[in-house]
């Protein structure tokens, strides 16, 4: 199973008015450099090179709820996302970025660590599951 991180800068992106979770588009991008908590946009991290059905940038997600009760805000990703490689392998990768694709500067937002390399052959499928995922609870 990933290890599910959240990147210190969501909060403060939060405040101000850097994600709106109700509106904004939001992608999941594969990378083979481990991302740190410090990390903030997009160009802090090297993604993996596209092609063979890897598309650069990553792929959309949908936020299928949000809410807020008692004064702490809950944003949760619906489905799940899936890789397919395609005419040769997807690059090698480790972590599974979600960043925010609407904002300025593609501010990030929290990811998944596989725990080692992963390269989905030709025709093998790679999926991140992010069914019922808590983006952010904040109080």
């Amino acid at each position: 199973m990933a290890a599910y991180n959240k990147f210190n800068s969501l909060i403060e992106a939060v405040f101000e008015k850097k994600h709106d979770f109700s509106t904004d588009t939001f992608k999941i991008m594969l990378t083979n450099v481990a991302p740190v908590a410090t990390n903030s946009i997009k160009t802090d991290l090297t993604e993996i090179a596209a092609g063979n059905g890897y598309t650069a940038g990553g792929t959309a997600v949908t936020v299928s709820a949000s809410s807020q009760t008692g004064g702490s805000y809950t944003a949760v990703l619906s489905g799940d996302t899936v890789f397919t490689a395609s005419g040769g392998n997807i690059a090698n990768f480790q972590y599974a970025v979600l960043y925010n694709d609407t904002a300025t500067n593609d501010e990030l937002v929290s990811w998944w660590d596989y725990g080692s390399s992963i390269t989905p052959a030709d025709g093998e499928t790679f999926t991140v599951s992010t069914d019922g995922i808590t983006l952010i609870t904040a109080s």
